[in-house]
């Protein structure tokens, strides 16, 4: 069993976390129509940024900075919320950076570099050793401080947080061809014939978008890239192929430092930008044993949790049973007489009498009425089911009415709603 939490941390207690936190997430169709990507809510309680967060924490770190964009007050209002614990005197911090004409003539960041660099004075006055860059829009477990560990070992410029992924997926990241000791001999944005990993055809190291710096080094290249006019400012297409050309950059394999109940299990990453890849990863937690472990006591996912009652549970009698079989059911949730099946249902859901669902993911304070039938859905945040509507059976109709995905599910919302009522 890997080292975990803050007791091992020493490195991470001499580092900072920095999370980008500003993309749109445009692929998730209407779920970011009114929030940024890592505020969508995930497995029941959290947020999407709340894993990268976590992490940071749990690995060691005390001094974080989150830098928004893109519909950020929904994300925004959750860290204050639920991440406000942080203290100063403790020399800990919490920052949350939007994109503030911090640096004259700019307004939005233009691009994942221009997002630290117009932060630079923050992150030196926190001082810290390395930083560690992360991006907040992906579901994982992963001790940053074992990735902390090769980087100092190896003496790397950079070290970047790698995956593998069969060659016929990796066209989709950026992919690192290193040689036999993880050194990084060239970096490539989402080519057609990537480079495979020595001795292992057939697979690519991808990056996770997660990098460790030394802070001296990664301000120097920030500051040089600034002064570049051809840079598009970003640090796949600009920052790292410059280390690796001119320096020194070490590839870290996430499953010397992913967090799991046994080092014999598959690695657990999920990029949940899409619609599909969103329902999946959520449903599959309905699973008996899971891939992602929600219940480590060791390894907790924080975030905002709301003071809601119980789930509640209510009727028993035939054809009016309110019950919940291979599901998680979270609090302030009532199932009144009614039947869910393979479901993730988030706070304070509402399923009235005869109504029925399978395979749907419920974000908060949804009301599903009287006999309703909902089958392979996401279902976005406060929305009112009318009574008696069917939703996942008749492919044609769901197509005119709803966002449906290729592979069949039905993305809800309550101006979809409202289209169908007009």
């Amino acid at each position: 069993m890997m080292e975990r939490g803050p007791a091992a941390g020493s490195l991470a207690r001499a580092s900072m976390a920095y999370v980008l936190a500003g993309g749109r997430g445009s692929r998730l169709k209407q779920l970011t129509a009114r929030r940024a990507k890592p505020a969508v809510y995930f497995g029941g309680k959290s947020r999407i940024i709340d894993f990268a967060l976590s992490n940071a924490l749990n690995s060691g770190i005390r001094r974080i900075g989150v830098a928004t964009q893109y519909k950020a007050h929904s994300l925004i209002r959750h860290l204050h919320n639920g991440w406000n614990f942080l203290r100063q005197e403790r020399n800990e911090g919490f920052d949350i950076l939007p994109a503030s004409q911090r640096v004259p003539g700019e307004n939005w960041y233009e691009g994942t570099a221009d997002a630290v660099y117009q932060n630079i004075d923050i992150i030196e006055g926190y001082d810290p050793e390395f930083i560690v860059l992360v991006a907040g829009d992906h579901i994982y477990k992963m001790n940053y401080e074992t990735m902390l560990r090769e980087h100092v070992e190896s003496g790397a410029d950079v070290t970047i947080a790698c995956i593998e992924v069969p060659s016929e997926e990796a066209k989709a990241f950026g992919v690192m061809q290193v040689n036999e000791d993880d050194r990084i001999l060239n970096f490539v944005e989402k080519q057609e014939n990537p480079p495979e990993i020595p001795g292992k055809p057939g697979f690519c190291l991808a990056s996770m978008g997660i990098y460790v710096f030394s802070t001296s080094l990664l301000m120097e290249e920030l500051k040089r890239d600034a002064a570049d006019p051809n840079s598009s400012r970003d640090f796949g297409n600009d920052i790292i192929p410059h280390i690796v050309k001119n320096g020194k950059a070490m590839a870290h394999h996430f499953s010397r430092s992913c967090v799991r109940p046994d080092m014999a299990l598959p690695v657990y990453w999920r990029d949940v930008g899409t619609v599909d890849a969103y329902w999946q990863a959520n449903i599959d937690l309905t699973e008996v044993v899971p891939d992602l472990d929600l219940y480590d006591n060791d390894w907790p996912i924080w975030t905002y949790s709301e003071i809601v009652p119980p789930a509640k549970f209510v009727h028993d009698v035939d054809g009016r049973r309110g019950e919940a079989v291979q599901s998680l059911v979270s609090g302030g949730c009532i199932v009144s007489g009614s039947s869910v099946r393979r479901s993730l249902l988030f706070t304070g859901v509402h399923i009235h009498s005869f109504a029925s669902m399978s395979n749907a993911v419920v974000l908060p304070y949804v009301q599903v009425g009287r006999g309703a039938r909902l089958h392979n859905v996401v279902v976005d945040r406060g929305v009112e089911i009318p009574p008696g509507l069917v939703i996942g059976e008749d492919p044609e109709l769901d197509a005119v009415r709803f966002h449906r995905t290729e592979k069949g599910l039905c993305l809800v919302t309550q101006e979809m709603i409202d289209r169908i009522q007009d």
